[in-house]
């Protein structure tokens, strides 16, 4: 089997399905790429069983075929090969691989295409449709809130509400949840499903910059993204997710408006002098002042910062851990942001204070106990 290609093009290809590959010990031919040409078009797979990626492009070939390509090896040559055309040759008995650039010539054993996990197929799937400007945001929105306790399976992914209304997407890890809902973006059927981290991860950093359209299809078991001439194909996490709506609190009668950008750095230089275990900030509030501290008793450290804002409610203290308040922040939009609560024992609700039309984003964080320092 031989067939030639451009090295640019071919890296760009692999670069963007590589984050599927797996470096696992129990099956070592998941450290490869699967080459398999038919008719003048390459697809290269990558798996690690539980997330899958597969990419064509075209190539110059007279035979088809398939090979197990190491894709680290292989990678590693192409990042320092000038832009120029390479060809494969393939011995079909040995599967070893000789690679020609320029005056260059290099070789690498293979493995049997064959023996290659097959790459599975959506069955009886419901199909959605989503510009890839939404599913971005979605993502980028949603990731940071995911769980890392694999005790809790349902939190280590995100949760998706698909509906003739709205599309909903919603991430917790019990401390800080978010619930990111689009009204432009709409399904025929209503279902539910979680998708594991990696693969939106993965799609995160694949998803184009133009403004395609990503086609979705889904069944009981796996969900199928695919955009230009990219596959993603992922298991659905086969759990239960709790109840969202049940802890978001609905009456919240203090509000706090007050600048995104100026609260975020106050945040982010309050927080150095805060005890390194919880990271806690004290918000006092009372009339149109917000006053944000930490302290370290163990380090003498403390910080005490003063900001205005526009607050309606009762005066009042609450204390959160502020690296969840800056992730937050960091991933919100809007000159202004709004947050809501009712009491120091409540979760407050932190939103963009101007909404968008088809965008509803409302991030919950658990409030921690104050110290009863003066």
């Amino acid at each position: 089997m031989r067939f030639i290609v451009s090295t640019s093009t071919l890296l760009k290809q692999l670069l963007a399905v590589n984050g599927a590959s797996s470096s696992s010990t129990v099956l070592p031919i998941l450290e490869n790429f699967l080459f398999e040409i038919k008719d003048g078009t390459l697809t290269v797979s990558a798996t690690d069983l539980q997330t899958s990626m597969t990419t064509s492009l075209a190539v110059e070939s007279k035979e088809d075929g398939k090979v197990a390509i190491p894709s680290k090896i292989l990678l590693e040559t192409l990042k320092t090969l000038p832009d120029q055309p390479i060809s494969f040759s393939v011995d079909d008995k040995t599967f070893s691989i000789e690679i020609s650039a320029g005056d260059g010539k290099y070789k690498l054993s293979g493995e049997n295409g064959e023996d290659f996990p097959k790459i599975p197929v959506v069955e009886n799937a419901s199909s959605v449709a989503m510009p890839a400007s939404v599913l971005g945001e979605a993502i980028n929105k949603t990731l940071f809130a995911v769980s890392s306790d694999e005790l809790r399976p349902a939190m280590t992914g995100v949760y998706c509400q698909l509906s003739p209304e709205h599309i909903t997407f919603v991430a917790t890890d019990a401390h800080k949840l978010v619930r990111y809902r689009r009204l432009d973006t709409k399904s025929e059927s209503a279902t539910t499903f979680i998708l594991p981290k990696k693969a939106l991860t993965l799609l995160k950093s694949s998803l184009p910059s133009d403004d395609v359209h990503v086609a979705i299809e889904y069944n009981n078991t796996s969900a199928f993204f695919r955009f230009g001439n990219i596959n993603l194909i992922c298991r659905l996490i086969d759990e239960r997710y709790p109840d969202y709506e049940a802890v978001i609190p609905k009456d919240n009668p203090n509000k706090l408006v007050i600048d995104r950008a100026l609260f975020l750095n106050c945040l982010r230089r309050v927080v150095i002098f805060a005890n390194k275990t919880t990271h806690q900030v004290r918000l006092k509030i009372s009339g149109s002042e917000l006053n944000i501290s930490s302290e370290d008793i163990d380090f003498a450290n403390e910080a005490h910062e003063r900001l205005s804002c526009q607050y309606e409610g009762e005066d009042m203290e609450i204390g959160f851990n502020a690296k969840f308040l800056i992730e937050m922040l960091n991933n919100l939009g809007g000159e202004e942001v709004l947050l809501e609560m009712s009491s120091p024992n409540r979760a407050g609700l932190l939103m963009p204070q101007t909404h968008d039309d088809q965008e509803d984003v409302l991030m919950l964080v658990m409030p921690v106990m104050l110290n009863t320092y003066a």
